[in-house]
């Protein structure tokens, strides 16, 4: 499992730029950003070099803002390789609370899956897919 923060923000002009102001001003590098929202509320997904830290100065500036475990699983950058690993994780029971995805400069693809089964790791890794270290995503 890697980290990513997770902020709850009110739909309202300038909220995200609040947020990231904050990571910035506490001298964390944002890695990679996910945004989805509602006509009422946002929700802001980031990888950062030190996310413990990034929560903390969110929440003392006010927002709200949490930690959340997901898993993130290299693929070929080609067609097919996220249909597999959404099939494995359906054979496997695994249910999907949400993902998102990213292709990177060496070929592959990050596939990002909020998956709430502790031993969602090693199932993966077992069946041969690899794991993305959180070193490595704060790294992008």
């Amino acid at each position: 499992m890697i980290t990513q923060v997770s902020i709850f923000l009110q739909n309202d002009n300038g909220r995200l730029a609040e947020a990231v102001r904050v990571i910035s001003d506490a001298g964390l590098n944002m890695r990679a950003l996910f945004l989805a929202d509602t006509a009422t509320f946002g929700l802001a997904r980031i990888f950062c070099d030190q996310p413990e830290v990034a929560v903390q100065k969110l929440q003392e500036a006010g927002l709200r803002a949490s930690l959340t475990p997901v898993v993130a699983v290299r693929v070929a950058d080609e067609p097919g390789a996220l249909a597999s690993l959404l099939e494995f994780c359906d054979a496997k029971g695994f249910s999907i609370e949400y993902g998102y995805c990213f292709c990177t400069a060496d070929g592959s693809a990050i596939n990002v899956l909020k998956i709430n089964d502790p031993s969602v790791d090693a199932m993966l890794e077992e069946a041969g897919f690899a794991l993305v270290a959180p070193e490595e995503v704060y790294a992008l």
